[in-house]
């Protein structure tokens, strides 16, 4: 394992699988602009990395995120980056997958970065909420958007006008969440799955994250052509070659992301 660091955010890497952990525990994980910023940039890591196939991210100590930091905000920071949103991300999310481990709270902006995550691992422990309603806010970073897309909207109405924290299992019950861990596990459980989809082709996985993220937006006379101008990219890249060699040779795959 190899290892860089900042103040505010770690970064390390594990085979195929970067891990990003926002190191502010004693603020709850709470975004300002340079944790905005360093986010950004191993966000850029992983898309620019070939031999990278997806990403972790999660939060030091005992909570995810506390969403935007207050104080910061109070005190003239733009916390947002123009085009890439909350953390560098929840405008602009990364092409290859990113996973949520979750402990403790996800809320407000936190909330919206899991969010803008593809899948949500979370501990039984584990609260997420949008209470900008309760502060005279919306939430802006993408929560009212993505919110009514990962579980009934009639609930999701709910959360966003009470402002009401949902309790881990609940969200379970309502799709949110992919896994659910014993408390202080989340990590490691999205390790697991992590490993599981770094098997595949790099391509193949942030070619199947952008079909399953945007078809469902794309005009039905273009769903076909822009599927097909994406299977193009894949079927003619190296690692579908070397899959369809390896399958013959009876042997694993060795991928290139390229």
């Amino acid at each position: 394992m190899t290892g860089e660091a900042t103040q505010k955010v770690l970064v390390t890497r594990e085979d195929a699988v970067l891990i990003v952990t926002i190191n502010r525990p004693e603020s709850r994980n709470a975004i300002d602009r340079e944790t905005s910023l360093a986010l950004a940039e191993a966000m850029d890591q992983l898309d620019s990395d070939p031999a990278l196939s997806l990403a972790i991210l999660t939060g030091a100590g005992a909570h995810f995120c506390a969403g935007m930091d207050l104080k910061a905000f109070v005190a003239g920071e733009r916390v947002e980056l123009p085009g890439r949103g909350l953390a560098g991300m929840t405008q602009s999310p990364p092409t290859k997958p990113l996973i949520a481990a979750v402990e403790g709270y996800a809320l407000a902006g936190g909330f919206e970065i899991a969010l803008a995550c593809d899948l949500i691992v979370a501990s039984e422990t584990a609260r997420f909420g949008l209470p900008e309603a309760k502060r005279g806010l919306i939430a802006g970073s993408g929560g009212l958007v993505r919110l009514p897309e990962r579980m009934p909207r009639q609930i999701a109405m709910e959360c966003a006008l009470t402002g009401r924290m949902i309790p881990a299992v609940e969200a379970e019950r309502w799709g949110l969440i992919n896994r659910l861990s014993a408390s202080g596990a989340a990590l490691d459980t999205a390790k697991s799955l992590a490993a599981e989809i770094a098997q595949n082709a790099p391509l193949s996985l942030a070619a199947s994250k952008e079909i399953v993220a945007q078809a469902g937006r794309w005009p039905e006379e273009t769903l076909w052509p822009r599927q097909n101008e994406i299977l193009e990219r894949v079927i003619a890249s190296q690692d579908a070659r070397e899959g369809a060699t390896a399958f013959a040779e009876k042997r694993p795959p060795v991928w290139k992301g390229r």
